[in-house]
Order: structure tokens, then sequence, then C-alpha cells
């Protein structure tokens, strides 16, 4: 990477807004932490508003910015291929969402680069999805984002229905099927549900406040360490229905 990239990235790092260490500026660019020191310095003294905590890290002060750069073709390739997989197996809103976005891409294309997109030549078929493996999804996805509470009926592989209410913390995609995971009250405990076999769903009118053992990080450390069984092969033994994920 040339120096002049790579200043841009440490830009682009810190335009999000966290603070971040050297440390882990170099590990992100894969570059010593000396490098990284030096790095920042320069982009100081140059007129980046930079602002350093000894011990804490750094931070871009607010109101700064830069255009965005272009995509590049390998990117913008790329960023095809993630939106037509998306398209063959997301929700409707979020089809829309992405046809969007692309569109917006397009526009802002420079000519050479506008007919990349239409000669992409990897696709995702929709014709063997089920329709009702995402039914759920953009429910779920505000549930997340808001933090409320999710009431459904839920029917198990042996075809038992019961009434859950959840705090639901991610949804995750297995190729075949939605999954989230949550905090079940019911069992008192973290569980996996199929979207495509939730019913009668409805979000709480109240938002919850984050506990102590009941959060995406607990379950993430307690189910999805290198130490812990695969996790993948867990739920294709279970069917992805409603398990604990251990």
């Amino acid at each position: 990477m040339r120096r002049a990239d790579r200043l841009f990235q440490m830009v682009q790092i810190l335009r999000r807004g966290k603070v971040i260490t050297a440390a882990a500026m170099a590990e992100e660019l894969e570059i010593s932490e000396r490098t990284a020191y030096r790095d920042l310095q320069d982009l100081s003294a140059r007129g980046v508003p930079i602002r350093a905590e000894a011990g804490i890290g750094y931070q871009l002060e607010s109101g700064f910015d830069i255009p965005p750069l272009m995509f590049n073709q390998d990117e913008l390739e790329s960023l095809v291929i993630a939106a037509r997989m998306l398209d063959a197996w997301a929700d409707p809103q979020t089809k829309r969402q992405i046809q969007s976005a692309l569109e917006k891409i397009e526009q802002a294309l420079p000519n050479k680069l506008r007919d990349r997109p239409a000669r992409v030549k990897v696709f995702a078929p929709d014709f063997l999805t089920q329709a009702n493996i995402w039914q759920a999804l953009p429910d779920i996805r505000q549930a997340v984002n808001e933090k409320r509470k999710l009431q459904f009926d839920y029917c198990t592989e042996q075809q038992k229905i019961s009434t859950r209410t959840i705090r639901p913390l991610a949804v995750y995609f297995w190729g075949r099927v939605w999954t989230c995971v949550g905090w079940c009250e019911l069992r008192d405990d973290f569980r996996n549900f199929r979207l495509d076999r939730m019913t009668h769903w409805q979000l709480s009118a109240h938002s919850y406040v984050d506990e102590p053992g009941k959060t995406l990080a607990d379950f993430e450390a307690l189910h999805m360490q290198p130490d812990c069984e695969d996790f993948a092969n867990h739920f294709a033994r279970k069917k992805l229905g409603d398990t604990p994920a251990q």
C-alpha cells in the first residue's frame, strides 16, 4: 500500500468516530505500531484534527470530513455479488434497500466504471428459496435495533407449539434458513429460533435494558469461542430448531 493510501485509510478508520489505539490501527492496516504512531503524527502536523489521549487512544475531532475514495473495480464487483446474494435470500424490504443503494452507487460512478455492475457474471438464483424463510426478518431487525422484546408462537420440529417472549439479540443466515438468537423468558436461557417456524409475532411496546448474562456479548463468550463445540455443526445436527447453543 502506498503511504498516501495508508494515510487516507487511517483517516477513514478515525471517521468511524470511535477511539482507537495505535496498536489497533497498526493491526488493521498490517503495519508496525511505530509506523502507526509516525503516520498519526504526520496527519496531525498536516492539519487533520486528531485528538490524542494518553493511555486511551486517538479520535477524530467532530466536524472534520473528507470525500470518500471511489470504489475500484474489484470492490465494485464484490458489492454487486453481495447485493445479488441478498436479493435472492432476503426479505422484500431489504431487497428494495439493496436496489436503491446500488442505483445510488451507479449514479456516482465515473463513466469508465458505469457499466461495470452489468458486466459482473456472478449470479444467485432464487428459485430454490422458500418464501417464508425470512418472514419475520424486518420486525426482528427492528426489535434488535430498538432493544424491544418480541412475542411469537413457535413450532418445533416435533410440531409442538408454544408462545415465547424473547430479547432478540442477533439474526444469522445459514444458507438455507435464517435464525434469531435471543434470551428466552420461558427457558430463562439463550435460545435459537428459525424464522420460518415463527407465527403471530409482535413487538412489545416497551424497550428492555441489557442485563449482565443476557447480552449478545455473553452469548458469544459462552457459545462462539474457539474452544467451544463447533457452532455450525451443532445447529446442523439440531436442524436449527429451538435449541441451546451447547
